[in-house]
């Protein structure tokens, strides 16, 4: 054998040494190759352990069953945030107000002027003006950030307030 090999020009020892790492890496794959079959097995076994077919497709259709139930349950409470998100946009959640002086002989900012919007800028600007004997409430429309009637200053001041308010300082 050697001499097919010397005139082959391949050293002897040098194929020993190759045949050897090729042994050394197939042991370790078939090793690596037995490890994943027991871990299967074991898996398998847990799975199927006191099953037998009825009673494996009894459970089966009892998870299908809960699949199903699970998939009506997320549709209606995919329904219900879409409502949700739907009466969002109507809530008034965007305010302004401002404290003033109505009158000179009557001190201690009384009277206000507040706006309350929703995300659209719809909503109303109530003013409340005290006087030293009486107290006015007045109520303006606001459709997309204007109104139709014309606002004092006060409510102005808070219908800008309002109109620019920012939902994370709320935070």
């Amino acid at each position: 054998m050697s001499k097919i090999l010397d005139r082959m020009g391949i050293d002897v020892g040098i194929l020993v040494i190759l045949l050897m790492i090729l042994v050394i890496i197939l042991i370790v794959m078939t090793a690596k190759q037995a490890m994943q079959i027991d871990r299967l097995k074991r898996k398998y076994k847990i799975f199927m352990k006191g099953k037998d077919a009825q009673s494996l497709e009894r459970t089966f259709a009892v998870k299908f069953r809960n699949v199903d139930k699970i998939t009506k349950l997320n549709e209606e409470y995919q329904f219900d945030i879409d409502m949700i998100k739907k009466d969002h946009n109507k809530v008034l959640s965007k305010y302004g107000i401002v404290k003033y002086d109505a009158f000179d002989d009557v001190g201690g900012k009384l009277s206000f002027a507040l706006a309350m919007l929703d995300r659209n800028n719809t909503g109303f600007v109530l003013d409340a003006i005290h006087s030293r004997d009486n107290c006015f409430l007045y109520i303006k429309e606001i459709v997309k950030g204007e109104s139709y009637i014309m606002l004092s200053d006060e409510e102005i001041q808070a219908l800008k307030q309002a109109v620019n308010f920012n939902n994370e300082d709320m935070d």
